[in-house]
């Protein structure tokens, strides 16, 4: 086994790989690149990333104008928030694209143990916010440790999985720790109660694996331990059993269970192709809930219309794209699959809340990335971002 923990040619390897760097004086196939002077960045992973942080910001604004005015007495209160994280968030990417995006593995374990660290905190002192405690408020601002473990697992899974190399074969020392780890993250998540991020984690965590090279047999055979687990959660849960039947006929009650739905169906509905125009949303006036937040993409639809939509959705699959190309083109397996972690994660999340809003999927409390309001989300996705683009400065043009 290389250096690396990528298997040698003599080697089995998994079912995916990234691709080693070319031309002459390249190190052999899997070996990483030493440490040297990185590439350009891959500057559409960046702008892409630029606007929509720019239209969230303008949308943040526009969908809680009235929110802000009816609770703050004060209708720029939520968009002075965003902009302050947002110059937050912004240096941080500039600065995590320009570390070394190896130097991660040395805080692979650091970010593990942070994370349990701050998922217990948040059980013991955490603030409660809608009947779940999933914030720690220092007073002047709030923290979400939720949406931290999304990307300190990206981390810790890419050195784990380098690490063990073809040996994630063997469930014991492959899966073994992987699957303690997950367990207990998603286990202190579900105690908030959040199980949007747990499934949006657990599905980054299953892909990570697959990537890695596990056995299809040991990832169906915990998808079928998992499924019976997912149910059990669901049907013991007053709130989210009514979610489900919210999904399943949202008409049923359309003043109770199926109130966020329809509205959001309406806001959708109403923008047609070109939208009624920015700030000219109505249902976001005392109608739809969680307006600036879950239900963003739906008064978006209402002001931009259909095109506005689509060219919304087509920003983030070029982010997306762009995102497994630099996991595949990778020079080595830690930066491929931290890429592949970092991309997978902001997918998933895309995939869900489009899922939510369009009634495709049953209402789960997660946010769009970028666009939704959100001090945590949006510097911590910033900051993954940047790593994100680290890895694409070392991967061959």
């Amino acid at each position: 086994m290389t250096a690396a923990g990528v298997p040698g040619p003599h080697r089995r390897r998994g079912p995916w790989r990234p691709a080693p760097p070319h031309g002459a004086g390249a190190a052999a196939p899997g070996a990483p690149r030493p440490f040297g002077r990185s590439r350009e960045m891959d500057r559409t992973i960046f702008a892409v990333t630029v606007i929509l942080l720019a239209l969230g910001i303008a949308m943040v604004f526009s969908a809680s104008f009235a929110k802000a005015m009816d609770d703050a007495g004060d209708p720029f209160y939520f968009l002075k928030r965003q902009l302050l994280w947002a110059l937050v968030g912004v240096p941080v990417m500039w600065l995590f694209s320009h570390i070394e995006y190896r130097h991660w593995r040395q805080m692979a374990r650091p970010a593990l143990y942070s994370t349990l660290v701050l998922l217990v905190a948040v059980l013991l002192i955490g603030a409660a916010r809608g009947g779940a405690e999933r914030w720690i408020d220092f007073g002047f601002f709030s923290f979400q440790p939720s949406e931290w473990a999304k990307f300190a697992l990206c981390i810790f899974f890419a050195d784990h999985f380098t690490r063990v190399g073809p040996q994630v074969r063997d469930f014991r020392r492959g899966l073994g720790p992987w699957l303690l780890v997950v367990a207990t993250v998603s286990g202190l998540i579900m105690l908030q109660p959040d199980l949007g991020t747990t499934v949006a984690i657990g599905g980054m965590a299953v892909l990570m694996a697959f990537l890695a090279g596990a056995r299809i047999q040991h990832l169906l055979a915990l998808g079928a331990l998992a499924v019976p687990a997912l149910i059990v959660a669901i049907t013991q849960s007053e709130y989210r059993w009514r979610r489900i039947t919210a999904f399943l006929d949202p008409w049923a009650d359309p003043q109770g269970t199926g109130y966020h739905l329809i509205q959001g169906l309406l806001a959708l509905g109403s923008g047609g192709w070109f939208g009624l125009g920015f700030g000219l949303s109505r249902q976001k006036i005392w109608y739809l809930p969680e307006q600036h937040t879950d239900f963003i993409l739906a008064v978006l639809g209402e002001e931009l219309g259909l095109l506005g939509t689509l060219t919304v959705l087509a920003l983030y699959a070029v982010l997306i794209w762009r995102g497994f190309r630099t996991a595949a083109t990778a020079p080595d397996t830690f930066g491929a699959l931290l890429a592949a972690g970092i991309t997978s994660i902001i997918a998933i999340q895309v995939v869900v809340n489009i899922g939510v809003v369009t009634a495709t999927l049953p209402i789960t409390g997660i946010t769009l990335p970028l666009l939704s309001y959100g001090g945590s989300s949006l510097v911590v996705t910033l900051a993954a971002i940047g790593i994100l683009i680290n890895v694409s400065r070392h991967c061959p043009q």
